[in-house]
């Protein structure tokens, strides 16, 4: 695997960057402000960036707002392991004490609603709050997959991308031109 551009993660902004350590992995944030901590968690297949905008109207209000790459993503580290919702849930809250907080609003879309969910869960004097953008419980989203089959069919995009190979020879079908 090719480490990311670094120019296309450390984007300039009234943001700083830097990596923090927590539950045994460095983790690329962006932050801006003070206050409580409100921490941002992205979805898939995205980065910090797509909480760009929200990092200063957040700030702006009085708020420390931190927008986070999952383990994975960007410039966070990348093991060969640990992509469960219960460890991904671990570094989120295990992110919030390597801040220096004791306690966070998370605000999760998709797949990062998904972890802050877990993580409101599993941490709850942790997590003081909580946004989910585009995910349901996930009690509920098990519900309607097991009662509901359009909603399996919706959501069978998800397993897709669970299978050996299938996401990258989607990609590359057709001269690549997914990617481009």
């Amino acid at each position: 695997m090719t480490a990311p551009n670094p120019s296309e993660i450390y984007v300039d902004g009234p943001w700083r960057h830097r990596a923090v350590t927590a539950n045994g992995s460095r983790f690329h944030v962006a932050e801006l402000g003070e206050g409580p901590l409100v921490l941002f968690v992205h979805g898939f297949p995205e980065f910090w960036w797509a909480w760009r905008h929200q990092l200063v109207a957040v700030a702006e209000a009085g708020y420390r707002a931190v927008a986070m790459d999952l383990r994975g993503y960007g410039a966070s580290d990348k093991p060969p392991r640990g992509y469960d919702a219960l460890t991904l849930a671990a570094d989120v809250t295990g992110l919030v004490r390597a801040l220096g907080e004791a306690s966070a609003v998370l605000v999760g879309h998709g797949e990062g609603a998904y972890v802050a969910w877990t993580a409101a869960t599993r941490s709850p004097k942790i997590v003081r709050g909580l946004v989910a953008v585009s995910m349901p419980h996930p009690r509920r989203l098990r519900t309607a997959l097991a009662r509901d089959p359009a909603q399996l069919s919706l959501s069978g995009y998800v397993l897709g991308f669970q299978l050996p190979w299938v996401p990258e020879r989607h990609l590359i079908r057709h001269g690549g031109a997914l990617v481009e």
